[in-house]
């Protein structure tokens, strides 16, 4: 065989490698776009971290944490009294390590003047369900912060790999993929919240005998892991000349024990930083547990949120010097859109909610 033909036959062979490569990829792609959740149904909460980065307006004031961040804190009210731009970086069960890591992706696009840190997640030492990393995680940019926060936090059988590539996590799903998996797979998403929050504009009240039982336990004192991290995120909001905010928000449950206000009050004077304990302000903020919670004291609902918002924006702005923004035209325009979706949201809920008794999208919940 001529040495121009053995080339040829090289030379082709290598061309149908890499044909049949490029076609596994492209296939492998859209079998994970198919299969990836798409959280457009009750548990819309796996969308709030990938919809931070569709926002390219700057914030004064990032909000971090776990539900009792992105539920009980109202951006829109802030923008509509105070002129503030915040935005709400938190998922469910948002564990202290990943808030670190949330955050500190975060600050590499924008320096906001104020981090404020919801603490509960304190009480949490490690991760419940693998479905709560998810939420965190998937929904990421690919980043060292991204792969620090899956390998600290992932539980034991998980792999990073899968993370890499959802589809070898979600391969079940191929015989359960529904119209929102082909129809999102490839196009964008309808915005689920509201600079992060989550809106709920229905009432469940306060109820102590329907919590769930809260036993006694043998020791009250942090992970040192959370203490770590909690050190890292002040280290950071230092470096970054950040003011950093800890705070507790208002829900009735999971108790906030006495030894966990202790730590909290002692970790903020030994470092310096401003802590509020809303559930010492209640009566201040206004806040009536029989008309704004949505599930008996647990999270505040829309009317509660706003509450707070209104209450907490005043400290921002006296103490922490945040700009009022609604004379920039621009922003302006940007927040006034938002505020129009969300007023038009909450009296929808709240239309129905009166009529029927229950919000229709949240009826299984």
């Amino acid at each position: 065989m001529k040495k121009e033909d053995k080339a040829k036959g090289k030379y082709s062979a290598l061309s149908g490698f890499l044909l049949r490569l490029l076609v596994f990829a492209a296939v492998l792609f859209v079998l994970q776009r198919l299969v990836v959740p798409k959280y457009t149904g009750i548990v819309i909460e796996g969308n709030f971290t990938e919809e931070y980065y569709r926002d390219d307006t700057p914030h004064e004031l990032l909000i971090i944490g776990n539900c009792e961040s992105y539920e009980n804190i109202s951006p829109m009210t802030l923008w509509e009294e105070y002129g503030i731009t915040s935005y709400i970086r938190g998922n469910a069960n948002q564990l202290i390590p990943q808030s670190y890591y949330i955050l500190k992706e975060a600050l590499s696009h924008e320096t906001p003047k104020v981090v404020l840190l919801n603490i509960q997640a304190m009480t949490v030492a490690e991760q419940s369900s693998e479905e709560y990393n998810r939420m965190v995680f998937d929904g990421m940019h690919w980043s060292p912060d991204k792969v620090k926060g899956i390998l600290e936090t992932k539980l034991s059988d998980e792999h990073l790999v899968e993370y890499v590539f959802p589809v070898l996590r979600y391969k079940n799903r191929i015989t359960d993929l529904t119209a929102d998996d082909f129809k999102y797979a490839f196009g964008r998403k309808p915005v689920q919240s509201y600079n992060g929050y989550y809106l709920r504009a229905d009432i469940r009240p306060y109820d102590e005998s329907s919590l769930p039982f809260e036993r006694r336990l043998p020791d009250y004192s942090f992970s040192e892991k959370n203490v770590e991290y909690l050190e890292k995120v002040t280290e950071l909001c230092g470096e970054k000349g950040i003011e950093l905010i800890l705070m507790k928000a208002p829900s009735m449950y999971p108790v906030w024990a006495e030894p966990y206000e202790e730590q909290i009050t002692a970790f903020a004077k030994e470092h310096g930083l401003t802590y509020i304990n809303t559930l010492l302000y209640q009566d201040e903020i206004g806040l009536d547990m029989n008309t704004d919670t949505y599930d008996e004291g647990l999270h505040l609902n829309v009317y509660g949120a706003e509450k707070v918002a209104s209450w907490l924006g005043r400290i921002l702005v006296d103490d922490f010097g945040l700009t009022d923004h609604r004379s920039d035209e621009e922003l302006s325009a940007v927040y006034n859109e938002r505020l129009k979706a969300y007023n038009e949201e909450k009296e929808a809920q709240r239309a129905e909610f009166e009529e029927t008794g229950y919000i229709s999208k949240y009826r299984n919940q």
